[in-house]
Formats: C-alpha cells, structure tokens, sequence
C-alpha cells in the first residue's frame, strides 16, 4: 500500500473562541468543518487543529445528546482541550494525517527548536493519546487548559429543559471534566492524565502547567453512564432511560489506569498492530504518485481540472479510514457525521437517518473489506427493534385494524426516517411523512449484503432470516389490492414535494422496489435455510404482484404510478433518487432488465448530476452499476471539485460524513461489481483510469479480488476465497484462454486457496 496523508502547511483557523455564542445553522464553525484533521476509535472522536500558539482539540462522544426537537438539540460537543504554548513566529510548519497508521502529527520551528506533536486515538486501549516533544533539553512548555462548552440551566430561556452542567477539577498529574446532560439524565466524565520526561507539573484548579520537560505524553478517556439496550429505546419517560446506570467515573478511571501501564512506544505499537492491518485489506493504485503538495493546494488544483490519480486514490482509502475511526465493534454506529460534532445543536442532530443516509454510511464496508465495522449497527438494531416492533403494531393497529394482530411478534417491524441512540422514529400519520415504509427494506438490505459478502449460515439464521422474515410480516399487513396488484397504501417518495407540501401516494416506486427486495431477499433466505411454511408459499405467490418498476412515456423509471411523464410530479432535479433504489442499493434493475436500464440512465440523466455531496455520491453508485464508468467518473470529479472541504471531508453542505462513505464505495463498485449472479471485473472503467492495479476488494461470495490491468484490458486475476463455493468471473468474450469459457471464468472455490489467472 502507498503511503496516503493529508498534510498542510498552515494551521487550522480556530474557528470561534467562544463557540457557545453562534447558531451552527447559521455560521459554521470554519475552522473545525473545513480544516480540522479528525481521529477516531469509535469511543471517541478528536478532531486537531495544528495550532501553535493555542492548539484546539475538540473531542466527541457520541451518546452526549439532547433529543431532536423543532430542529433543536441532538449530539453536544462533549469538551475542547486548549494547549496554550505561546509559539507565535514559526518556520517549517507543517502538519497531517497520516492513513496508513492512523496518526495526527504537528511540526515546526521556533527559535531554533524543533516541536513536534503526535497524536492517535487507540481503539484496544479506548483512550486519545498525544506526545509533545522539544529537540532542546527541557524546551518544553506549556499549558494544559481544557473547556466544557455551552454549559446552561436546566430550564432556559427557552424552557426546553435541554440544560447542561458542568465542572473541571485537577489532582495530581489528572484533569476531570464531569457534569449532567439533564433532558436524558446523561452523566459524562473525561479524565485527561499528563506524564512528563523532565522539567515540572504544576497542578492549579482547572488546568496543569508544564515546564523545562523534553517530552509529555498526555492520554484522554471520556465516557457516559449510556449503555445501549432497548430498555433505553422502551422506557417512555426521558429522565428514567439512564437511571438505572451507573455513573462512568469509574469506567474512565479504570481505562486511564490501564494505559497507563504501557509507555508512548508501546501505546502505539498496540494502536498500529489493530489499526494498520484494517486499513491495508484493500489499496487501489490508478498510477498517482504522491505529490509533493499540500492537500488543500492539490485539491485546489483538482477543480480548476488539474486531475490528481494520486488525490482520487487518497479520497478513496479516507474513506475507509473514516468508517474504520467512527464505527469499531463495541461501539456505537457512525452516525450523519461519523463520531465528531463541535456544536451544541449538530447539524440535522447527526442522528441516524434511515431514508438514505445511515445506509450510505455502511456501503464501503461491504466492497472494501471493512465488514466488522458493520457489526455496531446490528448491535443497534437488535437494540431498538423491540420499540420498532411496538411501533408496527401501533401503525398497524391505528391504520389496518383489520391486519392487526396481538401475537408477539406478528406485526413485523418498522423504522421511520429519524433514529438516535436513545429512540427511533415509527412510521408518521399517513399522508404526514415524507419518506414511505420503505425505509426499513432499505435497512434491512444492509443485513441480507452482510450475509452475502459473508457467507455466514450462523449470522444468516440468526440475525438476517429474522429480521427480514419479520419486515415482511409488517409490510403484508400494509398492502392493498389494487388492479391485481399488491401496493403500499401509504406511500412516499422520501422528501419528494409537489406545490409545496411532501407528496402522498400509493404504491410509489421506492415503497415497491424496497419491499420487492425484502420478498425476494426472504425467499433466498429461506431456501438456503431450507425454510418452508405456508407463509413463505404466500411471499412468492405475493411477489409476483408487486410491480416494483414502471416505465413512463418519457421513457423514465415512474417515481409515482400516477405519473405520464418525468416530472409531472415532484422536484424535476430532487436531490433524492428514490425510484432508482431498485438500481442501488437494490438489485431488481440490473442487466437482465435492459428496458430498465435503459430508463434509469434516462431518469438519471434528467435528474441532473450536480446536487449535495451524499446525493452526488449514490448517482456516482448507480451510474457504476449502469457499467457507464466516464459517467460514473464525472460524477467522483464533481465530488472532488464541489462537495469536498480542505480536510476531504463531505459537505452536503455542511459537513456531513455519508458523502465520503458514498463516494468511497462507489470507486470500489466501479472497479469490482458482484449483485448480478457472478463477480464482474472493471465494470465501470472509465478512460481516465487506462493502467492500473487493486487488490482486496470484496465481493459477494466471500472472495477477495485483486486486479491488474493495462491498456483497460485485465493482466492478472487473483482470488481469494474465504468460504467454501462456486465463483463465476465475467470478464468478456474479447478474453481468450483455457481457462475462460463464453466471458467467464467458473470454478468451484476451497476456503483458504487462492487462485491465480494470467490473461493476455
């Protein structure tokens, strides 16, 4: 693998000095979104600023919240942690992240001194761990001063009982930041402990002061007394969810108290020896070399059309560092912006929202070989689904009395739009929400591509076959008869509005296309289990009635059956492309629909390319799946050139996290594609990416491919099977050897084996 870093050679601004005193929907914080360099263990986020007067760390966790309310609330920047050296007249500046281990790094001059910072986030130690360091003997000073930011009474002035506490103490060589987010009962505590080489600590009331040291190693721990169970999700009163729970002091001292058993070196050979390996599963080499300019120059250079293969193969491993930093087994999902937040009221409450974007967030960890980083949101949804179990049968109840049954479990379940760690969102009052019942196929898929990319029986049997045999259950409740079709009385196309107001339906295209896939991904499930029953007999008769695709008279895919032409209804250029989720991430339009496909590339091409980061992301996804792979390429140019930020962080605007993981799947998907019944190599090449080599990359089957090409034509081929069965390769009739027959290349796979093809 190359080695890829971000790297600048001017500080971060530092955004406000008192960030308590702006809306972040009206200024945001420059400093921290466009510029800041995030680390993350999924515990925590921290975001490094560079800075060498006042350095700025601004750290996340993320079950500090208030809940989402009139566009209020939602995850709180948990503390900011000043280092006040008084550098001001520097030389040699620079700093970065570098991806292959995960590290932050400052360095410069002052005074014919070197200094240098280095900084990780550990995820088998779960602490932030920074070292100073002065080239002079007790050169070292300086001044720990950290911050718990918008502090306020329980009843505010607005009186919307979102009120936070606050105090920070010192004893000995520890800080503690410790205080009550009151709405959920919410008790945090950060412990961060400084260790010097040499020189002086004096400790004084709510900072420590650093003195003549050679070095200093500073660990952080943070945690709250959140535990994530579905009694949390179930408990209907707010202040009772965490009463049971303990207070995290414990918790976070014990963590510090082990960290501290090990030295700097040893801290980060244990965080490389977890982190490096993650990171090096998969690597794609277009023939960039690394330049020897700095990131925000190089992206620069990139819009006014100077491509970088370098900066494209660099925006692709970020990605998978992101979701490697924001979504670690044993923590929490990555949510609307990963693991880091600054604000009070984060943008759109950086909750989980399920109408594309949480979604979004877990695509590259199917393609790009990061599979356990997935397993935080079966923790999740194994959590919450009791209360989405409730929350079908209140829908069920309410709206299709007759369907309704009062047997556990019968009713299915379902997920709305909005979710957070401490409740989610059923479905609204019909013809009141903007997104339709197909909101839970469109999760529930993440479970089934799990399983495919797996091959995991257990997990099958287990997690999957249950979760989408009861999705199912709901959405028979919910389907009505219709011309001799089976359509989802209350439907919506998410977010799509005609005169102003969200438009309401029946049977739309993303509600049909979505329990589609759930009938069709339930059938394969029970074969392959070997499931049979009366209710499965009726899913495939059911199926057959769905009708998940239409094609109008302009020759588009219909987003609503009502529809004549493209835009009779709706947002001509809607940033959402619901009908089209049959395309990606569904599988019902695919190359045995060629009619289908030929109207999705109409119905893409009216929508337009030019739209948010996220939404640039999955048209970049579905042109790949097209196999048009110089469309798919204009769209990661316009990614690059109009959605990104400085850091290479997405902007919808603002910052938000499911444009990296969007685009970053959709590279792998134009390279490697697997949903059509065989493993397709180079699907969506474009011109630009002639020569060049991946290795890694997953496909469904639970084999690794590794690729290289020359001139667009394949060279080598490589497989490793991780599971035991049939791999069918379709590469083209324009390929001749032994081992190809009609385009393909069949053969019958052994866990462990590689296997190996040299083509002409």
């Amino acid at each position: 693998m190359k080695n890829y870093e971000l790297w600048y050679e001017k500080e971060a601004p530092f955004g406000y000095e008192n960030i308590a005193c702006f809306e972040p929907e009206n200024i945001p914080d420059e400093g921290w979104e466009n510029w800041s360099l995030p680390l993350g263990n999924g515990y925590m986020g921290v975001n490094v600023f560079g800075r060498v007067n006042t350095e700025r760390l601004q750290i996340t966790e993320n079950s500090l919240s208030n809940p989402y309310v009139l566009k209020k609330g939602g995850l709180n920047n948990f503390c900011e942690l000043y280092l006040d050296f008084g550098h001001e007249h520097v030389e040699n500046y620079k700093r970065g992240l570098r991806l292959n281990d995960g590290t932050a790094y400052t360095t410069y001059r002052e005074n014919g001194v070197d200094y240098t910072r280095q900084h990780f986030t550990s995820y088998p130690d779960k602490v932030f761990v920074t070292k100073l360091s002065s080239s002079a003997k007790g050169g070292l000073s300086f001044t720990i001063r950290p911050g718990i930011p918008y502090v306020k009474p329980y009843l505010n002035e607005e009186g919307d009982g979102m009120g936070k506490t606050g105090k920070i103490e010192t004893k000995d060589n520890v800080i503690t930041l410790s205080g009550i987010m009151e709405y959920y009962g919410i008790q945090y505590e950060g412990q961060i402990h400084v260790a010097i080489s040499s020189g002086k600590i004096v400790t004084k009331e709510t900072t420590i002061e650093v003195t003549q040291a050679d070095s200093a190693v500073i660990l952080m721990a943070v945690g709250t007394n959140y535990k994530m169970e579905s009694r949390v999700f179930l408990e209907k009163e707010h202040q009772n969810k965490l009463a049971p729970y303990p207070h995290p002091h414990d918790a976070v001292t014990s963590i510090i108290n082990e960290a501290k058993n090990y030295s700097y070196e040893e801290l980060l050979e244990r965080h490389k020896q977890d982190y490096c390996p993650l990171i090096q599963r998969a690597s794609i080499d277009l023939g960039g070399d690394k330049e020897n300019v700095p990131t925000d120059v190089l992206l620069e250079e990139y819009r006014k059309g100077s491509r970088s293969r370098y900066l494209e193969e660099l925006y692709f491993q970020y990605g998978r560092y992101l979701l490697i930093s924001s979504s670690r087994p044993g923590t929490y999902p990555a949510n609307l912006q990963g693991t880091w937040n600054c604000y009070e009221k984060s943008p759109w409450s950086a909750g989980y929202w399920h109408n594309i974007n949480v979604q979004m967030n877990y695509w590259p960890a199917f393609n790009t070989n990061l599979l356990e980083m997935f397993e935080p949101y079966i923790d999740y949804f194994k959590v919450y689904r009791p209360l989405a179990e409730e929350l079908a049968s209140d829908y069920i109840k309410h709206h299709f009395p007759e369907n309704f049954s009062d047997k556990a479990g019968e009713n299915g379940w379902i997920i709305g739009t909005g979710g957070w760690l401490y409740k989610i969102s059923g479905m609204s009052e019909p013809f009141t929400g903007h997104s339709g019942p197909g909101t839970g196929e469109l999760t529930s898929k993440l479970f089934w591509d799990y399983y495919a990319f797996t091959m995991d029986e257990n997990h099958l049997k287990d997690t999957v076959y249950p979760a989408i045999l009861s999705l199912s259950r709901f959405y028979q409740k919910v389907l009505i008869s219709q011309d001799d079709k089976l359509l989802a009385k209350y439907s919506a196309s998410p977010e799509q509005r005609q005169n102003g107001v969200h438009y309401h339906t029946t049977g739309c295209a993303f509600d049909q296309q979505m329990i589609y896939e759930n009938y069709h991904d339930t059938l394969k499930a029970a074969d392959i289990l070997g499931c049979q029953d009366p209710y499965i007999e009726k899913l495939r008769e059911d199926i057959k009635k769905l009708d998940p695709v239409l094609v109008g008279e302009s020759g588009q895919i219909k987003e609503y059956r009502e529809e004549s032409h493209y835009g009779d209804i709706g947002d001509h250029h809607h940033r959402h492309i619901s009908h089209l989720i049959g395309l990606y991430p569904g599988t019902v339009i695919n190359c045995n629909t060629p009619q289908w496909m030929k109207a999705a590339e109409f119905s893409l091409n009216q929508r337009g390319d030019e739209s948010t980061g996220w939404s640039t992301a999955h048209k970049l996804n579905t042109w790949a799946r097209l196999k048009k792979g110089n469309r798919a390429y204009d769209l990661l140019k316009m990614i690059l050139s109009k959605c990104t930020l400085n850091n290479l962080w997405d902007t919808h605007p603002p910052f938000q996290i499911d444009g990296n993981f969007g685009a970053t799947a959709g590279i792998a998907e134009m390279l490697l594609q697997s949903h059509e019944g065989c493993i397709h190599i180079l699907p969506a090449l474009p011109d630009e990416w002639s020569n060049g080599t991946y290795s890694g990359l997953t496909a469904r089957g639970n084999f690794e491919i590794s690729v290289t090409w020359q001139e667009r034509r394949v060279k080598t081929l490589e497989v490793l099977a991780k599971s035991n069965g049939n791999c069918r390769i379709f590469l083209g009739d324009e390929y001749k050897a032994d081992c190809i027959k009609d385009g393909f290349i069949t053969f019958t796979a052994d866990e462990g084996q590689r296997y190996s093809f040299g083509l002409s």
